[in-house]
């Protein structure tokens, strides 16, 4: 089996790469480092079942031989990123989406498209199904990456209704572990930098908005059961666990024994105030659901920007 895998250098791309090997896949990665880095597939570039790609995915997409699968994860995906590239952001939902689909109908290959929990934008109905259509501000500055993936996926559905393209959509909810960056610019991550390097933490608003984090190794197993599924339509995929984000920030702050104080800011506009899945339909149809427990999934990626923090420092 071989599989294409867009945005396969960044935080959860190069998983689902590791991933994929490890099931004996040959995977070709594409990504142009605009948000991933070569660091997180270094480790697999003497792999000979392991290619990369350095290219822009809204440019035409030219793979050589077979291709089985099509995983397309390019694309900025956080608030810091998406708002410095707008443009960029709403060229690889559309132009990019457009130019791996086209390469899944050449190759008659399986195609799975990563979309978003942002897909609901603000959302009035909690916790968000997949019938959800959401509460979306389409000209607000985060409009440029949840429009990007709500035309994302109705492009994957006329691919799948005009051309028989065999396709699946999966709903992401926050997810964290190691290869995050340290400037991410979400949450968690600022979070954990700001503790180790001994730093008041930044809580936009009040702290009583909800979030639910997803272990990024759970996420990569739901969405390689997606692609080997036979579902067409939507489905979330995230861990039901919600919590505050000043919850969050005490928690960490707990684990990693930190004095540092917490500072309120204000709220950036159309910041989502809940956000929790249902994962209802993961359970049903593809009999996934998260395994790591928060405390869990903390430590680990609290010992992963540790090291990094360390090794910027030697």
């Amino acid at each position: 089996m071989r599989a294409v895998v867009t945005g396969g250098a960044g935080f959860i791309g190069s998983h689902v790469c590791d991933y994929l090997l490890e099931k004996g896949y040959s995977v070709v990665c594409i990504d142009n480092q605009i948000t991933g880095t070569r660091d997180n597939i270094t480790h697999m570039l003497d792999n000979d079942r392991f290619e990369f790609v350095e290219q822009s995915v809204t440019e035409y997409i030219s793979i050589e031989g077979d291709v089985d699968a099509v995983l397309h994860l390019a694309s900025p995906a956080s608030p810091v990123d998406y708002l410095k590239l707008p443009i960029p952001t709403l060229k690889v939902g559309a132009l990019g989406t457009l130019n791996a689909l086209g390469l899944a109908k050449k190759k008659k290959a399986r195609f799975l498209l990563t979309s978003t929990s942002e897909v609901y934008g603000d959302p009035q109905v909690h916790p968000q199904r997949e019938d959800y259509w959401g509460h979306v501000n389409p000209v607000g500055p985060r409009g440029v990456y949840d429009e990007a993936k709500r035309f994302a996926e109705a492009l994957t559905m006329a691919y799948y209704r005009a051309h028989n393209v065999d396709t699946r959509i999966a709903r992401i909810f926050n997810t964290y572990g190691p290869r995050m960056r340290l400037n991410d610019g979400r949450a968690l991550p600022a979070f954990m930098s700001q503790v180790l390097r001994g730093e008041d933490i930044t809580v936009f608003g009040d702290g009583t908005q909800t979030r639910s984090f997803c272990y990024v190794s759970d996420l990569v197993d739901g969405l390689y059961k997606l692609l080997m599924s036979n579902e067409h339509e939507p489905v979330n995929l995230g861990n039901p666990s919600e919590i505050t984000v000043l919850q969050l920030a005490k928690e960490i702050m707990a684990l990693a024994s930190s004095r540092s104080k917490i500072v309120f800011k204000p709220l950036p506009q159309d910041d989502p105030r809940v956000r929790r899945p249902d994962i209802s339909k993961a359970k049903k149809v593809l009999g996934w659901e998260p395994k790591i427990g928060r405390q869990e999934g903390l430590m680990k990626t609290l010992e992963y920007f540790a090291r990094k923090i360390q090794s910027q420092t030697v």
